[in-house]
């Protein structure tokens, strides 16, 4: 794999804060990678050392093979970022937005108006280019947002949980667009909360407590053997009332962890109690399933506490 994106025991600290440790990776071309984590554990840090606005205090790393620290400037003429929140002009017009960026990265004239054209089409913000960015609902204006960190035509996208706080079918069009320019060779970095999006990226990592605690596929992941400890089988438990059975489950024997999951209940639960399981639930249907990706982290998260206490 010829890395586009790539942290080399990448340690960032603020004082005696460490934010970021000893975590490494690497993002293929046309890659869209998926980034997880709670607030707090490192994720847009990160981001800010790779597009070299932060610089590691151990480490390094690399973008389309220049290094992070000695080629910031250049590295940032390539790259596009989307933060967490609406960080464009309010004030000005969807029009004014997409000049004032353009500008920003050295395009005028011809070319300025060509990439204007291109992006309006691409994200079908044109029936909008005359209101202020304020104005519009929250999926149009991450739209707007992704027009903007694009108008250069980047290589390479860092997306800062580019979908909170917007509408379900808001969400599925930017995330049809990210696949629109994933397929062109535009390489993917994106933080999310979200499982479902999580599931649509190729590779996944997830961070905690600053540290990169897994990485892979999907298919990966849910085959870790710390998230399928021996002895252990996932199950999911189909009841009326999962959030009144919760507590039940939790207190019996055997049973190492248990989530409200829809209208289901799943649980880790030693193997060979199985059937004592299903004898003390005969209302319930008891399957074993395979962990969700949410399953595999919340088991992960829950580990890492325990060997902390």
């Amino acid at each position: 794999m010829t890395a586009i994106i790539a942290a080399d025991r990448l340690t960032i600290r603020f004082g005696a804060v460490t934010a970021v440790s000893d975590v490494s990776f690497e993002v293929a071309k046309g890659e869209i990678f998926g980034f997880l984590g709670p607030n707090g554990s490192g994720k847009t840090t990160i981001i800010k050392a790779l597009c070299g606005l932060l610089t590691p205090s151990e480490g390094t790393g690399r973008i389309l093979g220049m290094d992070i620290r000695k080629d910031a400037a250049e590295i940032r003429r390539h790259v596009g970022y989307m933060s967490q929140k609406f960080g464009l002009y309010e004030d000005l017009t969807v029009a004014e937005n997409l000049a004032f960026y353009a500008g920003v990265y050295g395009l005028d004239g011809e070319r300025a108006e060509e990439r204007t054209h291109e992006v309006q089409k691409l994200t079908g913000i044109e029936p909008y280019m005359k209101r202020r960015a304020g104005q519009l609902s929250g999926g149009w204006k991450q739209r707007l947002a992704l027009a903007c960190a694009i108008i250069h035509s980047p290589e390479v996208l860092f997306l800062d949980e580019p979908t909170a706080g917007i509408d379900p079918v808001a969400r599925r069009a930017l995330w049809d667009l990210l696949f629109q320019l994933s397929g062109q060779g535009v390489t993917f970095f994106v933080t999310t909360h979200y499982m479902d999006e999580a599931e649509r990226c190729g590779r996944v990592g997830y961070i905690y407590l600053s540290k990169l605690i897994a990485i892979g596929t999907v298919a990966e992941l849910q085959k870790l053997p710390e998230a399928n400890p021996a002895g252990t089988s996932r199950v999911q438990i189909d009841t009326a009332n999962p959030s009144a059975m919760l507590d039940t489950v939790r207190g019996m024997a055997g049973v190492r962890e248990a989530t409200i999951f829809g209208r289901s209940i799943h649980a880790l639960a030693e193997t060979d109690g199985l059937g004592a399981l299903r004898a003390k639930l005969p209302q319930a249907r008891v399957e074993t399933i395979e962990p969700s990706l949410e399953d595999v982290f919340v088991t992960l998260t829950y580990q890492i506490m325990e060997a902390s206490r």
